[in-house]
């Protein structure tokens, strides 16, 4: 009887001890916040090179790390499908599968408390809403744009094919709303939640995991009058003066080389002093466009308080990025009878204002020069992240996935909820956040549209739809584009094309380009 009451009390013990060394490994891993901004230049932002007023961003950069290449894929969905899996898009539905899994599936599983907030834009269907797919609190909007001030307000006509009936689809969990506060904004709402989840999540002994997705600066540009009020007259000297003037801040700021030629201004982008439009009218567009930035960025600075409030500041790691380069685009045209700012009104920034947003380098969303697939990314982890620090090396979206599996503590799977799992594409940027350097990835490919590109070490071969040939750079020199060296290096041009073309391949990208009958240059 001795015997077996020692047992036991050996076993109570052990299990005890156990008990605790598994509750004092669930602390040490860290919350992790992943917030993304919709349609953003690489230079909107003070601590790479912007004017315009983001003291909030600007703290999380001097209190951590900037990344200078880091890169997305170029437009919304394909980087929210990238973001979320840590896989290349994969065609013809380069969405969400069952064969792939999301992060929110991965760190609920290891345990972690997941919440979305703001922007999703990958589907809504029992295989593809965040509810479905990981997140076990939703709000926000599913679509891809709505109207800042009321996201049911309906879409102009030359939108509504996007809807089918110009309602875009905005939803707390799988409850649909349609009706909204006459003070509301999507800015604020969408951090509105985020703080009242931190605070319940913060309540439990298990970590938490928030994507906090923003639909800013996106189209249509929508601001509050006291923040537009701001930046009245600041744009005065025009879009070519905007981006010498962010130019060099940057230089100074050591983000760029000054080796690196200033591209010439951007085919798609007018002449300020010859430009056709009311010049009270453009400037408008980029003073409400700054003013959704900032308003973003108080609200970032809401959300970074509310760490500090609720005592989890020290153990949680926020990432900030873009999924885009600046949008050039002019949904239904520019039209002076629009007016930047109010809700009636559906504007956007247009080709010439994107040109300085993506200071120093070329062309905007959807194209792959290094304008629309490079993004600002700045992490923030006190006391585990050097404060203050810039890195050089070259990172992707797809790296997020495995980042925040090693932070978790825990293993991408091979199989999920019966089906088995695509391999992961990524790899950690865990020994970059540590000040290490990482082997990197020894090619990273893109493709959209018929723009396509990929990258190996300084070299990086891309086309451009409108030149249909492939452009040959070395980014250590001239990562801004200026000096094609396919002619002097063909062997090169040829070694990358095919390892791009056996990617395509095997994402599906070379079928789909093959199904809408567009030949690879």
């Amino acid at each position: 009887m001795k015997l077996r009451a020692v047992l036991l009390l050996c076993l109570l013990l052990f299990t005890t001890f156990a008990s605790t060394i598994q509750a004092a490994e669930k602390s040490q891993r860290p919350n992790i916040i992943l917030i993304m901004c919709d349609d953003m230049g690489w230079s909107d932002i003070g601590c790479y090179g912007g004017e315009v007023q983001t003291p909030n961003l600007d703290r999380m950069a001097a209190e951590g790390l900037r990344f200078t290449q880091f890169y997305n894929n170029a437009v919304c969905w394909t980087t929210r499908a990238s973001l979320v899996t840590g896989l290349y898009p994969r065609y013809p539905r380069p969405h969400l599968t069952r064969n792939m899994v999301t992060i929110g599936e991965v760190l609920q599983q290891a345990g972690y408390q997941t919440v979305l907030s703001g922007k999703w834009h990958l589907g809504r269907t029992e295989s593809t809403h965040p509810v479905y797919r990981g997140f076990q609190e939703y709000y926000g909007l599913l679509d891809g744009c709505c109207n800042f001030f009321d996201p049911y307000y309906r879409d102009p006509k030359f939108k509504r094919g996007i809807t089918g009936d110009g309602y875009r689809f905005f939803a707390h969990n799988t409850t649909r709303i349609t009706e909204f506060p006459e003070d509301f904004y999507t800015t604020d709402a969408f951090t509105d939640h985020a703080i009242q989840q931190i605070k319940n999540c913060s309540q439990s002994d298990k970590p938490f995991f928030l994507h906090l997705c923003y639909t800013a600066p996106h189209y249509p540009l929508h601001a509050k009058p006291e923040d537009i009020k701001k930046y009245k007259g600041r744009y005065a000297a025009g879009w070519e003066a905007l981006r010498n003037e962010r130019y060099q801040r940057q230089l100074k700021m050591g983000l760029v080389d000054p080796h690196w030629k200033l591209p010439a201004r951007d085919p798609e982008s007018a002449d300020w002093e010859q430009d056709k439009y009311p010049r009270d009218w453009q400037e408008r567009r980029m003073e409400v466009y700054a003013a959704m930035i900032d308003c973003m960025d108080q609200n970032i600075g809401r959300l970074l308080a509310t760490l500090k409030e609720t005592g989890v500041d020290e153990n949680t790691i926020v990432m900030f990025l873009s999924d885009n380069g600046p949008d050039a685009s002019e949904p239904g045209g520019a039209n002076p009878e629009q007016l930047p700012g109010p809700k009636e009104y559906y504007t956007t920034c247009g080709p010439s204002w994107a040109f300085p947003q993506n200071t120093p380098f070329r062309r905007f969303k959807t194209w792959m020069h290094e304008g629309g697939i490079s993004t600002p990314f700045i992490v923030r982890w006190p006391g585990k992240i050097e404060a203050n620090t810039i890195t050089r090396q070259p990172a992707h979206i797809i790296d997020v996935m495995p980042t925040c599996v090693e932070l978790a503590k825990t293993e991408y799977p091979t199989t999920f909820q019966t089906h088995n799992i695509l391999p992961v594409d990524g790899k950690s940027i865990l020994p970059v956040l540590q000040g290490e350097t990482r082997e990197p990835h020894q090619s990273l490919f893109w493709e959209l549209r018929n723009n396509q590109a990929v990258r190996q070490g300084k070299w990086k071969l891309v086309a451009d739809r409108n030149v249909n040939r492939w452009e040959l750079y070395d980014l250590e020199q001239d990562r801004t584009e200026t000096n094609d060296l396919a002619a002097q290096y063909p062997e090169r041009v040829a070694q990358m094309k095919a390892d791009w073309q056996q990617w395509a391949e095997k994402t599906g990208v070379a079928q789909e380009k093959h199904q809408r009958g567009k030949q690879i240059p």
